[in-house]
């Protein structure tokens, strides 16, 4: 599957580098299109992987031209593809925007995503949760700054942890530059569905859901794409993620 144009619909944070994720133009019967995490073959993927060679960043909602080499399945990360971003680098192509992209998400939720929050059978998923809550903090003392969501959608495709008060973390780089802003000199912020799309002044709100790395044993639920309609602006800060 070399050289395929990508809807990227996650760009996120992990502890030494980053995490992408979209969808190819292949037709898939339960996600709408295939879905592609593209990896490198060593190391994690950096932010500078997915930067064009005119030094843009590539942004959620990007559709992007990648060298995906070879599939490289670790069940659940079934979406791996090593992709080569040295010899070819990432090229944009187009942006995804204003009703085509109202369109494309309401288009393409997953129709299964039990498979990914119950049975762990994949990893990614496009869900519109019935209803969401958000927590922003920030110590101090430390530094440590936490993004989380927490969500419920309809019928038996829930995880306890996405269904707490605490919710599960927010890895998506867009999200959690845009709660720093929220927060400005607070410590905490807490918002309720109407709340949180109150302040995205979103009249719908997609999430795309991903399970981490192996850790303790368990495979954990992540939110890595937060995309609202109409889509909230943020600058991500390479230095601040």
């Amino acid at each position: 599957m070399p050289e395929q144009e990508l809807l990227i619909l996650a760009l996120t944070r992990m502890r030494s580098g980053i995490c992408t994720a979209g969808m190819t133009l292949e037709p898939d019967p339960i996600t709408g299109l295939r879905w592609v995490r593209p990896v490198r073959d060593f190391d994690t993927v950096l932010l500078g992987d997915m930067t064009t060679v005119e030094g843009q960043l590539l942004h959620c909602g990007d559709v992007a031209v990648l060298n995906l080499l070879t599939p490289r399945p670790q069940p659940p990360h079934v979406e791996d593809w090593v992709t080569d971003f040295v010899k070819v680098r990432p090229r944009f192509v187009r942006r995804l925007e204003g009703d085509r992209r109202a369109q494309f998400f309401a288009a393409h939720l997953d129709r299964a995503p039990e498979e990914v929050l119950c049975e762990q059978s994949r990893s990614l998923c496009l869900v519109q949760p019935q209803r969401v809550w958000a927590s922003f903090t920030l110590d101090p003392e430390s530094g440590k700054y936490e993004a989380r969501m927490g969500f419920e959608l309809a019928g038996a495709a829930n995880h306890p942890r996405a269904l707490a008060p605490r919710g599960v973390p927010v890895t998506d780089l867009k999200a959690r530059a845009l709660g720093r802003v929220w927060l400005g000199d607070a410590g905490a912020l807490h918002l309720d569905h109407n709340s949180l799309l109150e302040r995205l002044s979103a009249r719908s709100l997609y999430l795309v859901i991903g399970l981490s790395r192996n850790w303790s044993g368990e495979y954990w639920p992540l939110v890595v794409g937060v995309h609202s309609i109409p889509d909230y602006e943020a600058t991500i800060d390479p230095n601040c993620l």
